[in-house]
């Protein structure tokens, strides 16, 4: 009987234990049925943010404010932080909750979204935030890219997209004696950086990566576990978009594009 209250249980439990999970549950109430890609202005704790699309929005809060993916440990009160695909800032917004003097650069590929972030930076006080409205990439050039109107754009192959500027990120790196989190959110583009910024990795302690692996193309995730491990992390791996039964269903549901997407988090 123990156990059945466990199970029954569980999913609520956490949902209600901490502040954060019943703001989520408020939000989701709130804004649940609101229109996707609808603009709206929400309102959180002391926080008021412009957002794209409300659904995002909350799948996001849940992830980062609700779970607390990022939350990670500094050995100082003003850790240095890379926010690659920062979005509208959410994330940032979390990590100067969690550390006031944290030093953020956030970089966002979607001119649109790059925008958001930058008026929701401003709007709640974090001017100090480095903002870089440009793709993470291999290189200093210009790339295609497919705006997908929320937290979905992706750099891609088809020369019919829109042009937008893209910075090597290992070049920014190396410039650093050293970065208290990594978190890479590049829709796609992970292999090419991850593989690119090799020896760089040095300089990082901690490093979360959304990795995604798209139907009709390698999947290169043993590739990235080996990257990781040769620069000395450890690593955790969780699925983003579990199947249950995998053998049959070789897609989810939700991203058929996608036969596999993780969230890899690795720390020395």
């Amino acid at each position: 009987m123990v156990l059945f209250f466990k199970i029954l249980f569980k999913n609520p439990y956490h949902l209600l234990r901490t502040r954060n999970s019943r703001m989520f549950l408020k939000l989701a109430f709130r804004y649940g049925d609101a229109q996707r890609y609808e603009p709206k202005t929400v309102s959180f704790f002391k926080y008021t943010m412009d957002v794209p699309d409300c659904q995002s929005f909350l799948w996001q809060f849940k992830e980062i404010f609700a779970d607390e993916n990022y939350r990670f440990q500094a050995d100082s009160d003003a850790p240095l932080i890379y926010d690659c695909g920062a979005n509208i800032g959410l994330d940032a917004l979390y990590f100067k909750r969690l550390y006031p003097k944290s030093r953020i650069k956030a970089f966002e590929a979607d001119p649109a979204i790059a925008a958001l972030l930058q008026k929701n930076l401003h709007t709640n006080g974090f001017a100090d935030v480095q903002v870089i409205g440009k793709a993470v990439w291999i290189a200093d050039t210009t790339v295609s890219f497919a705006s997908e109107g929320a937290d979905g754009g992706a750099m891609t192959a088809d020369t019919g997209q829109m042009r937008i500027p893209a910075i090597r990120l290992k070049d920014w790196l190396l410039a650093e004696t050293e970065i208290d989190l990594l978190k890479m959110d590049i829709e796609g583009a992970e292999m090419a950086v991850i593989r690119d910024c090799g020896d760089a990795l040095q300089r990082v302690k901690n490093i979360f990566i959304e990795y995604h692996a798209y139907v009709g193309q390698p999947q290169a995730l043993d590739e990235i576990l080996r990257i990781l491990t040769g620069n000395g992390f450890r690593y955790f791996i969780r699925s983003e978009a579990d199947r249950k039964q995998p053998f049959v269903n070789r897609t989810n549901r939700k991203t058929p594009a996608m036969d596999l997407q993780l969230n890899i988090f690795a720390y020395r």
